[in-house]
């Protein structure tokens, strides 16, 4: 079993940045491929970003190329989604989740999820 928390979401202007946390526990987190997940009012769910367990590779969704980072920390079981150049485009409930496969982008190929954090973008 993995367990995930998020934090850090909140409201902010356009243009300005926000890092989200995700604190992972369970016995084998860092076997797992760490993705970012949102879904905005009346939006399906979308991939924003993915890492492998040892940080060293990322794959990202087109819309959040070259704004948004994902990194990992395994010492302290957290992945992190660091976001600069909030569009109005960008408030969701951002979500982590742990899938077995690399370069999972369809949100059934999680197996575990948070709950989620809300992040909110005033023009």
């Amino acid at each position: 079993q993995v367990q995930l928390v998020e934090s850090g979401g909140g409201l902010v202007q356009a243009g300005d940045s926000l890092r989200l946390s995700c604190a992972a526990s369970g016995r084998t987190v860092s076997s797992y491929f760490m993705g970012w997940f949102r879904q905005g009012s009346g939006k399906e769910r979308e991939f924003v970003a993915i890492i492998n367990w040892s940080g060293d590779s990322t794959y990202y969704a087109d819309s959040v190329k070259g704004r948004f980072t994902i990194s990992r920390d395994n010492g302290k079981n957290t992945v992190y989604l660091q976001m600069n150049s909030l569009k109005p485009e960008d408030p969701a409930v951002y979500y982590c989740a742990a899938a077995l496969r690399w370069l999972a982008r369809s949100s059934g190929e999680y197996d575990y999820w948070g709950q989620g954090t809300q992040v909110t973008v005033s023009s």
